[in-house]
Order: structure tokens, then C-alpha cells, then sequence
């Protein structure tokens, strides 16, 4: 079940689409602020994020300019009631995939946000990764939350060496042990050939 954190001060509004997400299948948790945006993030990986632009505490595109300077790559669609030309733009320079402009058709924004969880399918030898699940040979592979944040990461960023910095993201309590040991099981689970390069962090030949 794809997980998506909703970013909306406007309460009636943010339950409302949770609600009614809820219904359609997705699992959803709600931030009615910067702040309590950025606790969530820091306790929770996710596959979609939902952010709006005008927060009581704080700017939404400031919010994923500094997810995407962490080096976080999830889907994200804006949602305003900025429609000027400049408002969009900067949405989408901030490093947004999508920006809808309010009010909005609760269906349409759920059809956007499906395309975003939906487009993300990997394939990479034996291994496909499709919804927000890795299959092995056609059957599914069972990995913990960790593993398949890191092992994501690799995939999309295959054959370049990924820094152990940005595969920290991945970890609650992240240190180059954690990182070795994780890899280690990565590697018996998978069959992948994954290495160490020296210093730097992990690639995926």
C-alpha cells in the first residue's frame, strides 16, 4: 500500500483528502504545518507527498526546496491558490513533479497522484520494482522498510556511486556499520552486485 503525507494547514481540507484517499486505497497521514511536517518526515519514509504552498509556519515550496537539498527524491504535487504564472513556476523549480491549482476536484488530484505512484516501475535484471514492491523472478521479495528505501535508491541511481550520506536518509540510526550490515543483506536477499567504493558510498554495476 503506497504511503502519502498530506501538507495542508487548512484542517477541513487535509482530513477531507484523507479521508477520501484513505477510501481509494492509500495509506495517508496528515501535517497541518511546516513543523509538524518536518517531525513526520523525520519518523516516516513515504511514497507521494501532498504539500500546499501558503502554511501557517512556513512556505511549502521552502519545504520541499530543502527535502530535495537532502536529496530526497519522492513524487511531490503542489497544491495552492497561487494561480499566476510566476507562483507555478516556482513550484516547479523547487523541484515539484505536478501543481494543481485550488479548488480543486478531489478525483482529479487523486488521478494525478495514482500517475505519480503508478509511473515508478524499475526494471533491472532479475529484479522489477513496481508500486512500491520489489519482485524477484516474479515473486515478491519480503524487505523491511529500510531496505527497500535504500534498495530504491540504487535502482534509480544504478551503475553511479550513490553517497552513503543520501542512503543515510533511509536509516533511523544510520552509521557505516548499519549501512555494511544493511548492504550485506541486500546482497544474500537479491543476488545483486552491489559494492562499496571507498570513501564515497555504494553502486549498483
Amino acid at each position: 500500500m503506497h504511503r502519502v503525507l498530506i501538507v495542508e494547514d487548512d484542517r477541513v481540507l487535509a482530513d477531507s483528502l484523507a479521508e477520501f484517499f484513505t477510501e481509494k486505497g492509500l495509506s495517508v497521514d496528515v501535517a497541518y504545518g511546516y513543523d509538524e511536517a518536518l517531525e513526520k518526515l523525520e519518523q516516516n519514509r513515504y511514497d507521494a507527498y501532498l504539500i500546499d504552498v501558503n502554511l501557517g509556519d512556513g512556505d511549502g515550496v521552502e519545504l520541499l526546496k530543502t527535502l530535495r537539498s537532502l536529496k530526497d527524491d519522492t513524487p511531490t504535487l503542489i497544491i495552492s491558490a497561487l494561480t499566476d504564472v510566476q507562483s507555478v513556476a516556482r513550484g516547479f523549480a523547487a523541484g515539484a513533479e505536478d501543481y494543481l491549482k485550488k479548488p480543486f476536484d478531489p478525483e482529479e488530484l487523486f488521478v494525478r497522484l495514482k500517475a505519480r505512484l503508478s509511473a515508478d516501475e524499475i526494471t533491472y535484471g532479475p529484479l522489477t520494482y513496481r508500486d512500491g514492491r520489489f519482485y524477484l523472478n516474479g515473486e515478491e521479495l519480503e524487505l523491511g522498510e529500510v531496505e527497500r528505501c535504500v534498495l530504491l535508491k540504487l535502482l534509480k541511481n544504478r551503475s553511479k556511486v550513490v553517497d552513503k550520506e543520501f542512503l543515510y536518509n533511509c536509516m533511523r540510526n544510520p552509521s557505516p556499520l548499519a549501512l555494511r550490515v544493511l548492504m550485506s543483506k541486500l546482497k544474500k536477499k537479491t543476488g545483486l552486485p552491489i559494492k562499496a567504493v571507498k570513501g564515497a558510498g555504494y553502486v549498483l554495476d
